[in-house]
Parts: C-alpha cells; sequence; structure tokens
C-alpha cells in the first residue's frame, strides 16, 4: 500500500476543543470521528461548524447512547436524533458499542459490561436489528473495555460478539487497546481474542492510550483515552495488518486532550505501518 492510500484510512477523534482547527485543516488527516450525542443539538455552532468540516472530509458517527445492552428498547427519540443526523452528515461508518448505560430511564456515565449469556445475547441482538431497521444500514459494534466479569456469563466476550455478528449481520469496531487493557484485567490471551475474530467482519479499528492504576486488590488497566497508544497496542495494530486487509483507523483520545499536531503524530505512525506492515522496525523509525 501507498502512502497516499494509507493517509486515507487513517482518521482522528474530532472533539470540541479541536472543531476550529480541522475546519480550517481538514488536508491533515484521512477522516474524522465524532461522537453522535455530540450533534444531536442542530441550531448549536458546533453543529453547523461539522456541516462545514462534512464538506472537506469523511465523518464517521460513534455513538456513547444507545444502551443496545439493555433490557428495555431503544429510547425512540434518541434513535430518531441519531437518524436524523445520519441522514445530514452520511457518514461512512454509524458504530456504538457492547454494553448498556441505560437502565428505567436513568442514564449512567460509563459503558458497563454485559452478562455474557443466551438471554443477554438474544436481547442485545433484538435492539441492533431494531436500530439497523430504522437507520437503513449495519451498524458497527465495539468491543468493550472491562474491569469485571459476570459469574453467571457462559460465553467468551469474543464469542458473544462474534455470534452477535452473526445473527445480525452488523460489523464490528475493532478496538484493539480494549482487547489489550481487558485481556490483562481478566488473564485471558489477546492473541486467542483476535484469532476468534473473523477479519472480514471488522470495517473498523480503533487505537487508543489507557493508564495503569494500583488497588488494594492489585493493578488494574484503564480505558482512559488520554494517553498516546502503547507499544503493545502498535505491536498488536502490526500483527493485525500483516495478516489481514487494511481497514480504517482511528487515533481516540478523549481525556487531557492534546494539541491536534499530537493526534497527528499518532496518526503518522499508523499510516507508516499501513504502508508497509511487514516491516518490524517501521514502528521504531516512525
Amino acid at each position: 500500500m501507498d502512502r497516499s492510500q494509507a493517509f486515507q484510512l487513517v482518521g482522528v477523534g474530532l472533539r470540541t476543543p479541536h472543531l476550529d482547527y480541522f475546519e480550517h485543516n481538514t488536508t491533515q488527516v484521512g477522516w474524522l470521528e465524532i461522537h453522535s450525542e455530540n450533534y444531536f443539538q442542530t441550531n448549536s455552532l458546533e453543529y453547523q461548524q461539522l456541516l462545514a468540516i462534512r464538506e472537506q472530509v469523511e465523518i464517521s458517527c460513534h455513538g456513547i447512547g444507545l444502551s443496545l445492552g439493555s433490557t428495555s428498547n431503544v429510547n425512540p427519540s434518541h434513535l430518531q436524533s441519531l437518524k436524523q443526523l445520519i441522514h445530514e452528515v452520511q457518514p461512512f461508518a454509524v458504530s456504538d458499542h457492547l454494553s448498556w448505560s441505560e437502565h428505567g430511564g436513568h442514564y449512567f456515565n460509563d459503558l458497563l459490561p454485559l452478562p455474557y449469556t443466551e438471554e443477554a445475547l438474544q436481547l442485545f441482538c433484538r435492539n441492533v436489528l431494531h436500530v439497523q431497521d430504522v437507520i437503513q444500514r449495519p451498524l458497527l459494534i465495539e468491543n468493550p473495555s472491562s474491569y469485571l466479569r459476570f459469574n453467571h456469563s457462559t460465553i467468551p466476550e469474543w464469542e458473544f460478539l462474534a455470534e452477535v455478528q452473526r445473527r445480525t449481520d452488523c460489523r464490528l469496531l475493532l478496538d484493539l487497546n480494549n482487547v489489550h487493557v481487558s485481556s490483562f484485567n481478566h488473564r485471558y490471551d489477546t492473541h486467542q481474542y483476535l484469532e476468534a475474530i473473523d477479519p472480514s467482519t471488522v470495517d473498523e479499528i480503533h487505537l487508543a492510550g489507557f493508564t495503569r492504576k494500583q488497588l488494594e486488590q492489585g493493578e488494574i488497566w484503564i480505558d482512559t483515552h488520554s494517553t498516546r497508544v502503547s507499544d503493545e497496542v502498535w505491536q498488536l495494530y502490526l500483527h493485525w495488518n500483516r495478516i489481514n486487509k487494511p481497514v480504517p483507523t482511528l487515533i481516540e483520545w478523549d481525556l487531557d486532550i492534546p494539541s491536534p499536531q499530537v493526534l497527528l503524530e499518532e496518526a503518522h505512525k499508523a499510516i507508516v505501518i499501513l504502508t508497509d506492515s511487514a516491516c518490524p522496525q517501521t514502528l521504531r523509525s516512525a
């Protein structure tokens, strides 16, 4: 793959502090990702800036509020706002998470884990199918980072995720940082997880940084999206691209947001890997 092709595949998250910059510098990046819920207010200045940016560069919509794992149906008002945003922006991808964040009308700030059971699988697939029917396109479902597991889970996460895809014809958003973080927290093998994922179902990859935290019970890794991508995650990305077809890749950074130049430096590392992923030394020279 030549550099221009790799450049078009790599994007960064479009966060509010960077709206002004990317409104005037869209040629610096292949594409941009928004958090869908931040643009439901169509009379806001941020929404108008988004429309101006969209005229110059491709956008993906990444949701955090569908709560696809809830026992209740997806909030119809939320879903209609998402449908309207998709109509106006025409994103190349629409994604959300293998998680839940709402119960009985109460919304939580976290993406909470599911029990991986047949009952939860049926509920999750029901909600994915409903959303896809409304928006008339496949959703990308992202694997979560997690810090606890339910004792009554009977299905490994990677099998649960793959079965969601088979039952709903959704697509997958593979977050390699989440795989890395969760594999440490739950002591499973990272490569076992990746080998269980059919690469033909993966339409996007996320890369981000994480934080190590010491608790009384021991060390835990937290998916904070507040630092540069770790060397270990870059190596996972290199490994994945050595054996699979490249897909759009996002540098995700949501807390302690740095200058746009730092994001673009991280994007450059991904571009280098995509340009020549067969060379182990590419990361060190990026």
